[in-house]
């Protein structure tokens, strides 16, 4: 990366993907440990700039591009719950997915438009971070209607609804990290890197470990959650059954790993020196 003194990019009508890829990617963003998703590792970061450059010939802002973000998300949840069976069940789970997919490339493409132009803000993580709220949340509560098999209440539903309470809670108990420890005067990342994530109980770490290797809080995760319930709803097609079984497992399993994840995740901070 160039330094302040030889920064000569071009304006955002004449920039090129390259010059895109050379001040919206800096050095280690591929890298960030608990930011980046493996989706964008794996290929949305490649395809992202193209995007970003076209975002910036059409004169759109990074808060813009972020609000698309979030009504992306949101939109995955609505179609995902729209009440159909069969192979329409089918269709709405791809719309779902599709959607998701979207909103993934415009939470790529806001920060890149954002470090090109110089306009990242504390307003801007700020959405950044309700956009990833709201994203979540709507797929949950998007999957219990979906099981339920229209918008209904019933058991499903609730499922669904528990469910997005403990993905908001999950990321609510990681953000007040932050809060606590500005409130107390502290830093925002407390010291010593990666040992401070770590539980000071070895049984609590070794638990934390294992989970962590079986990635099972995954699927509450908008990206993966949409790829699953594609997979279920197709399953249930194949399978024909009269109800959407393999939806409705799909529902139980994520609002049991919402809730155990939720409680194990306030373990791990409480157990670790992230407070202190």
């Amino acid at each position: 990366m160039p330094g302040p003194g030889d920064d000569q990019r071009p304006s955002r009508r004449s920039a090129r993907v390259a010059d895109v890829r050379r001040y919206g990617q800096p050095p280690g963003l591929k890298d960030r440990r608990n930011e980046e998703h493996w989706a964008g590792r794996l290929y949305m970061r490649d395809l992202s700039p193209y995007f970003a450059w076209l975002a910036m010939r059409l004169g759109f802002s990074p808060n813009q591009l972020t609000y698309m973000m979030m009504a992306c998300g949101v939109a995955a949840g609505v179609v995902v719950s729209l009440p159909v069976s069969g192979t329409g069940a089918l269709w709405t789970a791809l719309g779902g997915a599709v959607l998701i997919q979207v909103y993934l490339l415009l939470d790529c493409v806001d920060g890149e438009v954002a470090r090109y132009l110089r306009q990242t803000s504390v307003a801007g993580v700020f959405l950044d971070r309700i956009g990833h709220y709201l994203s979540e949340v709507s797929l949950l509560i998007g999957l219990g209607f979906a099981a339920q098999g229209g918008w209904s209440n019933g058991g499903y539903a609730e499922l669904g609804l528990v469910a997005a309470l403990g993905a908001a809670l999950i990321k609510a108990e990681t953000d007040n990290v932050v809060v606590a420890r500005a409130k107390s005067g502290l830093p925002a990342d407390p010291s010593g890197g990666d040992r401070a994530l770590r539980p000071r109980s070895t049984g609590i770490a070794l638990a934390r470990q294992a989970a962590s290797m079986l990635r099972f809080h995954r699927i509450i995760g908008a990206v993966e959650l949409s790829l699953l319930i594609l997979a279920a709803a197709a399953l249930d097609v194949v399978l024909g059954t009269s109800t959407p079984a393999a939806i409705r497992v799909l529902t139980v399993a994520v609002a049991v790993v919402a809730v155990v994840q939720t409680l194990l995740h306030l373990v791990s901070i409480l157990a670790s020196r992230r407070l202190k």
